[in-house]
């Protein structure tokens, strides 16, 4: 098997459309966990190099299936409104539409020749096998862990310059 060359896996990504929002807002998430006080969309904005409206639209999605809370006004912002333990990868993923999981598919969708019927065949049926491993794996990892690893982390980092 031929091993892929920085050029090739380059070229693969930059054709790949990647869906980075379960990237994101996992990411918002922990910088609004170690905060006590509501964040703004400005301020989530700056934190993930992004739009204010990129992140109310985002976090809009999250509200909506009952993560996450909002307040208007000056001191208004975002707030996660359940407890870290019980959010889950999954959870996140399904409140953002249940975004395609692999960028990968078939040539054609419904095609004629049969040798093209039995490469689709075999490769949803990988995808699919693939897909329900990965949102099993998604459902048993929570917000706390993530947090909790950013913490051990953070207090590596700050012994280290010590």
């Amino acid at each position: 098997m031929r091993s892929l060359t920085k050029q090739l896996l380059r070229n693969i990504i930059s054709y790949m459309n990647r869906d980075s929002r379960l990237s994101s807002v996992l990411h918002a998430l922990l910088h609004m966990a170690e905060h006590e006080a509501p964040m703004t969309s400005e301020a989530l904005a700056q934190c993930l190099g992004t739009n204010p409206v990129v992140v109310r639209r985002t976090m809009g999605l999250l509200r909506e299936a009952g993560l996450v809370t909002s307040d208007r006004g000056h001191a208004g912002g975002w707030r996660i409104a359940i407890d870290l333990k019980t959010i889950t990868l999954r959870q996140l993923h399904e409140a953002l539409g249940v975004p395609t999981i692999f960028a990968v598919g078939s040539r054609n969708e419904n095609p004629q020749c049969l040798v093209e019927q039995s490469v689709n065949a075999t490769l949803d049926s990988a995808f699919a096998e693939a897909e329900a491993l990965l949102l099993l794996r998604f459902h048993n990892i929570t917000l706390a862990e993530l947090a909790a690893d950013f913490t051990r982390r953070k207090a590596a980092r700050l012994l280290a310059r010590n």
